[in-house]
This record gives structure tokens, C-alpha cells and sequence, in this order.
């Protein structure tokens, strides 16, 4: 027995055993270690904020979720509560209403003003854009306000929600917006939906309000592109006016702020993901959008991998406020949500009163990509015979939105061969070993399709589709022989892009 265990003790095996058993107990410590030391740093940074009884003045928090008693509102939020109840109740005089809103009545005119005071407006997202959004709206004259939004007032909040103040930090930002707008306009009703959008909602949340009307506008202020793709494929759908506001992060000058057909935003990440994203869905243009046209450059603000060292620190998740949700705090001047806020309320207000809109228009684009799925078709069609197919009846399994999103977002409106923007076509990078067509079906119920996926288009010239046509596909030759390899590797690294992007379709 002895002979066994100092066998055992000596062996290679026996110490990486111990080895891998002490260092997961040492990670199991410091990991614990870290999160206590996480859970004291908050709890020291809550004791810092000076209480709201501090300095004589008396006052209570409201709880956990916003909501209040009589007993724990202070006696301004008392009074504002108490108004507002009046204001909603019809205890209000009409003539103070109109004085307030009086410069609006004379930019809009009285018709224009009664519009504006009977909409009903949606706004997703209560952030730094959304909370100015509202906050607008609600001066401005609109009565009813749907605010949608999960998430809670952070310490970093403050620097660009419109309304927060240290008093709401821990309290939801729906609570927060009307908590503190009622102080402005007590005669506006808020509809407060703490809850996080998706489509699975998306019926109750952009619905009618309780008298069944229907919502005059949707404001999109969400940061997250799944979401963000949802709520903007609902009211497409579903014919519901929507303006959506892109990225303000790493946004600095509000010179480039514009408002165009989300089929031509770009230049920031939010705004590209989600463009494409729709493209796919089929919606290439329809919904208006807040974008900045502001390219990076050096000295400015970018958003970067999260550095090892804060990976070192613990599990990332523990950074998120929700399972799955953003681990990466964004950076953003104060100054740039605001603007964006502020110009999406500008469009609700002007759309619904009426008011002339003078955007300037964005190119379509629309016959270009039906000449480019005509290419495609045509091509398919020879290549099809090439083979020795009969290709009557073949269809093609492209969309509009398929050709948008390979033409613009993925080749960006340039051969990838030469860089031409004119004259574009799409057509096949390899030349099929067998067939490119699958049949289905006998007789009359013969359906025949082109098996041409997106990861399998390329953006060229016509006269470049041409050659490439008679050179790979005619007379075989191989990639290397017509192209250099720089040519050919950021062709496939594009299509890469695009088979990533087909599970989207």
C-alpha cells in the first residue's frame, strides 16, 4: 500500500492532476474575491451619493420601480403628481395650456397645433435619444406617450439623458421621463411599458392606446440591432409611420446630422448592421432615418475590442445589464444623442401637423437592382445550358432586397474587380462542376431553380461579367489564371461576408 500511494505521488500523471485541481480552486478564489470586491466598490459608490435628506432637505426615494406613495414623494413630486391628476381629470385651464404652447401655435398654426395636441406617439428607447425625443414631444404639445424601455437610470446616464438626475440613478428611465415631465406638461398622459421590445411584443407595445387610436408616429430609439431590425420590420409591415435614429456614438460633429431614407445612411456601424439586416428582410428604402454622414479619422473617438486585460478582471457578462445584451460602454459625447433626439421629434412634429418637409431626396436605386436580377437571370439561363440543361421555366431565388444589400453594402456600389461604379452587374465568381439548377417536380408541375446563392455573387462591370463568363465559365480556366491574387483574395473575403449574412435572409 505504502509502494502504491509513493507510486502515485511520483507519477507525471499524478502531478498535473493536482496541478489543474489547484489552479481551478485558485481561479474559484480569485474570480469570488473579484466579485466581492465588485459588489463592495458599488456598495461604497451608492454611499457616496449625498442623500436627498442631506442639507435640511427632507425627501424620500421612490422604490424600486419607480412607483410612489403619498409618504415617500416629496413635496415637489407631491405637487407635481397632484397637478397632474387635476390636469388629467380636465381641471386645467385651456388658456394656460395655449399660452405654453404658444409659439407652436403660431409656427404651426391652430390647425396644425389641435393635430399635434391629439396624437398618440410611440418612443422605444428612453436613453440619451429617446428621453430628448420625449421630452420634446411633450413640450410641444403631444397629449398621449408611450414610452417603452427595460432598462434602469445609470450613473452614466448623465451625461446625456435630458431629464435624469442623481435623485432618479436606480429608478426605470420610463418612470424617470414622466416623473419629470409631468412637472412641464401635467396634461400629457403617459402609457409606461418597462419591458424589453422584441417582436414577440411587438403587437401589444406598438398597438392602439386604450381609446383605440392607432399611433400617429414610432420613434426608434433603440441601441441594439436585433431589436432595432424588429421593431423597424413590424412597422414596415404593419404601415406604421417610424422614424429610426442610428448611432450617435463616436459622433462629434452635429453639422453631419441628417435625415434621408435609411436605404442611404451610412458611415457608422449601428446604422450599416442594421441597414443590411433589412436589406435581406426585403425593405431596401420607405423609413426615414437619423444618421450622421461624419467619417473617422485619426484623433477621434472609436468604438475598440474590449482590451485582454478587462477580460482578465472577471466574466464580461458581469459588465451587461442584461443576459446577452451590451458588455461594452460606447463612447459618446453628451452633446451628439441629444441632437439626434431632437431632429427625430422634429420630423414627428412636422409629419404629423403637416408642415412642408424639404429633405433632400435620396437616389433611387430601384431600376438598378431590377437590371442586375435580370443579369443574374440571364446568366443563370446560359450557364444552364453551358451544362447542357434545358432551362426553360428557371427561376432565380433572388430578391430586391438580396441584390441591395450584395450591391451597396457588400461591394458598395463598385466593381470588385476594378472599382467602376457604372454599368454593374452580379454574376457568379466559380464556375459549378455539374449542374447549377435543382428540379422539382414532373410534367407540368416542373419547377426548376437556379441554385445561385449570395455567397456566390460578384459585383462587376458588364463588360467585366462578360470576359469573365467566356474565361471561367466557357473556357474553364481557373481563377488564377484571369486574376491576380489580391484580386482574388478580397473577392472571397467579401463572399465570406456574405454567406455569414445569408442566415439573415
Amino acid at each position: 500500500m505504502a509502494s502504491f500511494f509513493s507510486d502515485t505521488l511520483s507519477s507525471h500523471r499524478f502531478h498535473l492532476f493536482a496541478t489543474a485541481v489547484l489552479s481551478g480552486a485558485t481561479v474559484a478564489l480569485i474570480l469570488g474575491y473579484q466579485g466581492r470586491e465588485r459588489e463592495q466598490r458599488l456598495s461604497e459608490l451608492k454611499r457616496s451619493i449625498p442623500s436627498p435628506g442631506d442639507g435640511g432637505h427632507h425627501t424620500n426615494r421612490l422604490d424600486n420601480f419607480g412607483a410612489s406613495s403619498e409618504s415617500a414623494v416629496d413635496k415637489e413630486d407631491a405637487r407635481n403628481q397632484a397637478l397632474s391628476r387635476r390636469a388629467l381629470a380636465g381641471d386645467f385651464d385651456e388658456e394656460l395650456i395655449l399660452e405654453q404652447l404658444a409659439r407652436n401655435r403660431v409656427f404651426l398654426g391652430p390647425e396644425g397645433l389641435t393635430k399635434l395636441r391629439g396624437s398618440f406617439v410611440i418612443v422605444v428607447g428612453c436613453g440619451g435619444v429617446g428621453s430628448h425625443c420625449a421630452a420634446s414631444l411633450a413640450r410641444s404639445g403631444v397629449s398621449k406617450i408611450r414610452l417603452v424601455d427595460f432598462d434602469q437610470v445609470t450613473l452614466s446616464s448623465l451625461n446625456r439623458h435630458a431629464v435624469a438626475t442623481l435623485a432618479d440613478v436606480g429608478i426605470p428611465k420610463v418612470h424617470c421621463l414622466q416623473r419629470r415631465l409631468i412637472a412641464i406638461a401635467p396634461w400629457v398622459k403617459f402609457d409606461l411599458q418597462q419591458e424589453k421590445f422584441d417582436g414577440s411584443v411587438a403587437s401589444r407595445m406598438l398597438g392602439p392606446w386604450e381609446d383605440g387610436r392607432q399611433p400617429d408616429f414610432i420613434v426608434d430609439a433603440i441601441d441594439n440591432i436585433d431589436t432595432k431590425v424588429e421593431l423597424l420590420k413590424y412597422c414596415y409591415d404593419h404601415k406604421l409611420p417610424v422614424i429610426s435614429a442610428m448611432g450617435a456614438g463616436c459622433k462629434s460633429d452635429p453639422t453631419r446630422i441628417v435625415i434621408g431614407d435609411i436605404g442611404a445612411s451610412r458611415d457608422d456601424g449601428l446604422s450599416r448592421a442594421t441597414r443590411r439586416r433589412l436589406k435581406l428582410l426585403g425593405i431596401t428604402s420607405g423609413i426615414p432615418a437619423v444618421y450622421s454622414t461624419e467619417q473617422s479619422g485619426e484623433g477621434k473617438a472609436e468604438l475598440l475590442p474590449l482590451p485582454e486585460e478587462e477580460f482578465q478582471k472577471g466574466v464580461v457578462g458581469d459588465l451587461s445589464v442584461m443576459p446577452n445584451f451590451r458588455v461594452r460602454i460606447l463612447p459618446v459625447l453628451g452633446t451628439m444623442p441629444a441632437i439626434f433626439g431632437l431632429t427625430a421629434a422634429n420630423h414627428v412634429i412636422l409629419s404629423i401637423t403637416g408642415y412642408p418637409l424639404n429633405y433632400v431626396p435620396a437616389k433611387g436605386r430601384e431600376k438598378m437592382y431590377e437590371g442586375m436580377m435580370t443579369f443574374v437571370q440571364g446568366s443563370e439561363d446560359r450557364l444552364a445550358r453551358m451544362l447542357g440543361l434545358d432551362t426553360v421555366g428557371l427561376k432565380t431565388p433572388l430578391t430586391p432586397g438580396d441584390v441591395a444589400f450584395l450591391a451597396e453594402e457588400l461591394y458598395h456600389g463598385r466593381s470588385a474587380v476594378s472599382g467602376i461604379s457604372t454599368k454593374l452587374v452580379l454574376t457568379r465568381w466559380q464556375r459549378p462542376e455539374d449542374t447549377n439548377m435543382s428540379v422539382i417536380g414532373e410534367g407540368k408541375d416542373t419547377q426548376k431553380c437556379s441554385t445561385v446563392r449570395l455567397r456566390d455573387l460578384v459585383c462587376m462591370t458588364k463588360e467585366e461579367a462578360t470576359r469573365h463568363e467566356k474565361e471561367i465559365f466557357k473556357a474553364r480556366k481557373a481563377l488564377g489564371e484571369v486574376y491576380d491574387t489580391e484580386t482574388i483574395d478580397r473577392i472571397e473575403a467579401k463572399l465570406a461576408v456574405a454567406a455569414k449574412y445569408e442566415s439573415y435572409r
